[in-house]
């Protein structure tokens, strides 16, 4: 049986040609996928295949392949075929995993200032970024990234967005015996910030077209839901990252404007202590209550 499994090996290597391997190996199975970036846009990819006893086809993500090296896990080289233009890999019976890595070229394009990716690759892929990156946008919905440094996308079909240290415009607003901080994240130039409080609006002018734009927002200062104006004219927002005190809204206005965000209230009308407020004297009261016999 070795002998006959010896010359099924051969028979692959020699005698098929390279394009009919992409037809005849099955699929590998990938224990992780990791696509790390750097600040300079340069990419490098890691694939670790679990190890089997027949030859198996792995994929490579689409771009200009170079630097291409397939080891098993203690680093020794391994031989395999190369699958048409640097599209794929054909890797051979093995007792131990297999790593593949190369890096990619051609694939992050930069225009002013923004990193982007038209990505696609049907498996579960680890994306690891720079340390200046916090906050990026998949199909133009935002992602935060706070303290970690990466995020894990499945089955992934996505229009990657980011920048490195997007500027941060820190906007103080005072109201009565209190100071607030606005901040406001983005490429784009803006002028003439301003808070309003008997309109709950924050405005400010814009004067750069289809530019992500980040406004983080004290709920002690406007309460949430908040509708955004580009002009006279209703836009779509994002609101995420949430955390009791602050909350973040993500912006792109097509064109350049009057920026208007409308809250539902401002902190002397209904402070944000007052809900608090108002539970815990609904479970002071409510044993009370009980104790009531009403006939």
């Amino acid at each position: 049986m070795k002998v006959f499994g010896f010359f099924v090996i051969l028979f692959i290597i020699f005698i098929i040609p390279v394009a009919d391997a992409q037809m005849l190996a099955e699929k590998a199975s990938q224990k992780s996928i990791e696509v790390i970036i750097n600040s300079a846009g340069e990419v490098h990819v890691k694939h670790v295949v679990i190890s089997s006893n027949v030859p198996k086809q792995v994929e490579l993500i689409d771009g200009t392949v170079s630097n291409l090296v397939v080891t098993d896990e203690q680093g020794k080289e391994k031989q395999v075929n190369i699958i048409g233009d640097k599209s794929g890999v054909l890797i051979l019976p093995s007792q131990r995993n297999s790593i593949i890595e190369y890096d990619l070229y051609d694939v992050l394009s930069q225009k002013d200032n923004l990193w982007t990716w038209n990505f696609l690759y049907l498996e579960t892929t680890t994306f690891i970024f720079p340390e200046e990156v916090d906050l990026l946008f998949v199909n133009e919905r935002p992602v935060f990234l706070g303290e970690k440094n990466g995020f894990s996308c499945h089955g992934c079909q996505m229009l990657l967005e980011y920048s490195i240290n997007e500027p941060k415009n820190i906007k103080q607003v005072n109201w009565e015996d209190k100071e607030f901080l606005i901040e406001v994240r983005t490429l784009a130039e803006i002028e003439g910030f301003d808070f309003n409080h008997s309109t709950k609006k924050i405005s400010f002018k814009i004067n750069d077209d289809n530019q992500f734009v980040t406004i983080i927002i004290p709920l002690e200062l406007l309460w949430e839901p908040y509708v955004v104006f580009l002009d006279e004219e209703k836009i779509g927002q994002h609101k995420f990252n949430n955390n009791g005190t602050h909350v973040w809204l993500n912006i792109r206005p097509e064109t350049s404007g009057e920026i208007s965000i409308i809250g539902t209230t401002v902190i002397p009308e209904f402070p944000i202590i007052a809900p608090l407020l108002i539970g815990f004297l609904m479970i002071l009261v409510m044993p009370l209550m009980k104790k009531v016999n009403l006939r």
